[in-house]
């Protein structure tokens, strides 16, 4: 049995083919097509949301979003278009893209394009016209589910079901192979004058060797603002070939899919973790727990937004934080394995953030780049450049100097 649900009479553009949104529920969501809209197109994966109420463009290239089809819950997306200097990966990422309106005519002097053509040229179905807030509440209630995507009328809403029950579960797929790069490069751009500044060192200069599981540029930008050289490698690097460069510190990128399933870059950090300063964001901190031993699981409908609040439980102090991410590190099995909370999701208590005890090694769940998003929690890039100086594990006395100066920009 499926529920089709029709709210499309709020989109008034008529050259806008039917869309459709299938659950494995078995609801139906009835829209119109923006984006790629050729009769017949289908396209399929984990449907999630994020409450972020702008940075549709970082979001949309954020490699962690890969394999998944992404919808927003601001009333209005598209306003401001598309600037070359707001994307975080070479490519749109999602496998969709799910709006209540979407606007044709973007009010921005920087950009150019609009939202819909710039998916079309992508090859991205964009659905608009349909309550996102209904969506958003199944989400919620039965966690994420399989979904796809159809233009047209050509087939049933009963197929358009069936084809999203028979999609595979993200859970179990090793989808970071796909998002890392097949060859090495180097990253020296900086922030920029749109972005808050980070703290250079001045002096020397720190070597980073980046395992890129589907890393989002501003990671990037952040180290390189920091006075680090990163070389940018890929996720599967071996040990031996990362102790080849003689880097001064080891930074394991965020990306998509179920972190158990990354095994090869597990199986590195195994052995090379520690070894020199280690710093993981998002999937980079599952892996890193996973690595010393810890587990990790799914939540129901993960956490994904730009106003997230986590307390740093070695300062007291609260950042709210930009997150995206449908896995989580647990806490017990963490402890066991010699592994420290540092950080907590206020919301429902989750593990955000943590240290090793022993050896220079942190990371944490969120994104402190934060693009979108405040710059709350930018200070754990400075810590890792302090760790690279002492190579000790980080001190809540780093974090707390660091805090002081990032307030003090």
């Amino acid at each position: 049995m499926w529920i089709s649900v029709d709210l499309a009479a709020m989109d008034s553009t008529e050259d806008r083919r039917t869309c459709r949104l299938a659950l494995e529920d078995g609801t139906v969501f009835s829209g119109r097509t923006f984006g790629f809209c050729t009769d017949g197109a289908t396209s399929g994966g984990e449907v999630v949301f994020n409450t972020a109420m702008c940075g549709y463009q970082e979001a949309l290239t954020d490699p962690s979003y890969s394999g998944q089809i992404l919808t927003m819950t601001p009333t209005e997306v598209g306003n401001y278009g598309i600037a070359d200097e707001d994307v975080e990966s070479a490519a749109v990422a999602v496998k969709g893209f799910v709006v209540r309106e979407a606007i044709d005519e973007p009010s921005n002097h920087r950009a150019r394009a609009g939202l819909g053509e710039w998916l079309a040229k992508a090859g991205v179905i964009g659905l608009c016209g349909i309550d996102t807030r209904a969506l958003v509440r199944i989400l919620r209630t039965k966690g994420a589910l399989r979904g796809v995507l159809f233009v047209g009328d050509a087939k049933s809403d009963a197929d358009l079901v069936a084809m999203a029950r028979a999609l595979p579960s993200m859970a179990g797929q090793n989808l970071a192979g796909c998002a890392s790069p097949t060859s090495g490069s180097t990253w020296s751009e900086g922030l920029g004058e749109w972005t808050l500044r980070g703290q250079p060192r001045a002096g020397r200069t720190f070597r980073v060797v980046a395992l890129d599981c589907g890393a989002k540029r501003n990671i990037y930008r952040n180290l390189a603002e920091r006075g680090c050289d990163v070389e940018v490698v890929p996720h599967d690097l071996s040990a031996a070939e990362i102790r080849a460069r003689r880097p001064d510190g080891l930074f394991v990128s965020n990306g998509p899919g179920d972190p158990a399933a990354v095994e090869q870059t597990i199986a590195t950090l195994r052995e090379i973790a520690g070894e020199v300063p280690t710093f993981g964001i998002c999937l980079g901190h599952q892996l890193l727990a996973l690595a010393l031993g810890a587990k990790t699981w799914k939540l129901k409908f993960g956490h994904r937004g730009a106003n997230q609040p986590v307390r740093n439980l070695l300062t007291g102090r609260v950042e709210i934080t930009s997150q995206n991410h449908g896995f989580c590190v647990d806490e017990e099995s963490l402890r066991a394995a010699g592994g420290e909370p540092t950080h907590v999701h206020l919301n429902d208590g989750t593990l955000a953030g943590f240290r090793h005890t022993t050896k220079p090694v942190f990371s944490v769940q969120y994104h402190p780049e934060a693009s979108p998003g405040p710059h709350d929690s930018a200070y754990l890039f400075d810590c890792f450049v302090s760790m690279m100086e002492s190579r000790r594990p980080v001190t809540a006395a780093d974090m707390e100097a660091a805090q002081r100066a990032l307030a003090a920009v």
